[in-house]
């Protein structure tokens, strides 16, 4: 691994700071009476015999040393520039030795490199080096839309390969704020896990995700808890998958929530435990949408319309949609078909789905039979015609079985209204 323009000075730092250890150490083994040391820098290890290693050697520079106090100043001066002389290299080779950059092994330099303090962020670096650094687009300090934030997050690209809408969750800031700080794999991965569990399919994650974000910020214990409390009100595994896809706020609510909930529909509606389950399994939404319409059209089909108590409870049971359906259309569907087609309550009891349809549909068809002269309702009669046919065949089987008219005749009646 080659050394940056940073680390080279520091490096050779280094060095000379183990140079100073080595030399310490190399004092105690070779030092004798009568000799001067000197510190020379060689490229060989040197070794005595008392297994003293030395890396490498040292530059030179002049030294003094003890001598014998009993030796006469001349004489001193004497011995000690024949030692120099004999042990002091030329100045050619001086500077050859002193040019020459030192060998060793990679895997002492390895453990030089690991010895280095890392590289200051604030330390000055030379204007080929800055040419040289690529760096990435910063984030855009505020958007109003998450698109700008995709390529530098994993989450959100994760997120839309499983077909998540981000252009319908930026439009909530808290979520979308939410989602930037979530990290996949510690607080998305085991949530979805969960959801797998619970049975929603892998292509149903995407659109369960885009409706119910503000699950990401829901305890995942608790949501367990919920799930095992429907378990325990004996729904099965599936009762729960399809309540949380038709519902997906539905684990979003406390375990007291879906308790008192229950146990309304089952006191207002005197329901058994089961018939109780199994509307809640087809309108899930009953267990997490207000129950403000609820109590008004039970006094709609009560007071207004005049049914009752059983009568309610068997058309809901069969059309639960009745409980939630708009009070308006409600009581103009009644109108026609009650005052209109003179069909009584028994009848349309029988028949809750008329409720549940158009009421421009039920008019055009009425009108027409009644042009054709077979509008006749009765059960009692002949050509009796049901409200459930009237309602849920296509045109082409009504105009064939019923009207006893073509298609063509169908349409050309009602341009003529």
């Amino acid at each position: 691994m080659a050394l940056s323009a940073q680390q080279i000075p520091r490096w050779f730092n280094s060095a000379k700071l183990r140079s100073l250890i080595n030399a310490a150490q190399l004092t105690k083994c070779f030092t004798r009476p009568g000799r001067t040391l000197l510190h020379g820098f060689s490229a060989q290890p040197q070794i005595s015999s008392d297994n003293c290693f030395l890396h490498w050697g040292f530059k030179t520079y002049k030294t003094s040393s003890l001598w014998n106090s009993s030796q006469s100043t001349s004489s001193s001066s004497q011995e000690n520039n024949s030692t120099q002389s004999s042990l002091l290299p030329s100045m050619d080779e001086q500077s050859q030795k002193t040019q020459k950059i030192p060998s060793f092994d990679s895997e002492l330099f390895l453990e030089e490199l690991d010895e280095l303090p890392p590289l200051s962020p604030m330390q000055p670096i030379s204007e080929e080096e800055a040419i040289q650094i690529i760096a990435d687009p910063p984030l855009p300090p505020a958007s109003f839309t998450l698109r700008d934030y995709v390529d530098h997050s994993e989450t959100l690209q994760k997120l839309v390969l499983l077909g998540v809408d981000l252009s319908k969750i930026e439009k909530h800031t808290e979520a979308a704020n939410l989602l930037l700080r979530l990290d996949f794999e510690k607080d998305i991965k085991q949530m979805l896990l969960f959801l797998k569990d619970v049975g929603i399919e892998d292509n149903q994650l995407g659109a369960f995700l885009t409706k119910n974000h503000a699950i990401f910020s829901e305890d995942l214990e608790n949501l367990k808890i919920r799930v095992a409390y429907l378990h325990s009100k004996n729904f099965s595994k599936a009762d729960v998958a399809q309540m949380v896809t038709k519902a997906p706020f539905l684990l979003n609510f406390s375990v007291e929530r879906l308790d008192n909930r229950l146990g309304f529909f089952q006191k207002e509606l005197e329901l058994s435990v089961k018939k109780t389950r199994d509307l809640v399994v087809r309108l899930p939404r009953l267990l997490t949408g207000s129950l403000e319409p609820v109590k008004e059209n039970m006094k709609v089909y009560r007071l207004e319309l005049g049914f009752k108590h059983n009568e309610i409870q068997h058309m809901i049971t069969r059309i639960p949609k009745m409980l939630t359906a708009n009070k308006r259309k409600l009581t103009e569907t009644f109108d026609f078909v009650h005052n209109v087609m003179s069909i009584p309550h028994h009848i349309i009891v029988k028949f809750p789905q008329v409720f549940n349809t158009r009421l421009f549909k039920i008019k055009e068809r009425h009108l027409f039979l009644s042009y054709l002269g077979r509008a006749q309702y009765d059960p009692a009669k002949p050509n009796y015609i049901s409200l459930d046919k009237l309602v849920s065949i296509p045109d082409e089987i009504f105009c064939e079985e019923i009207a006893k008219a073509s298609v063509q005749d169908f349409d050309k009646f009602l341009k003529t209204l």
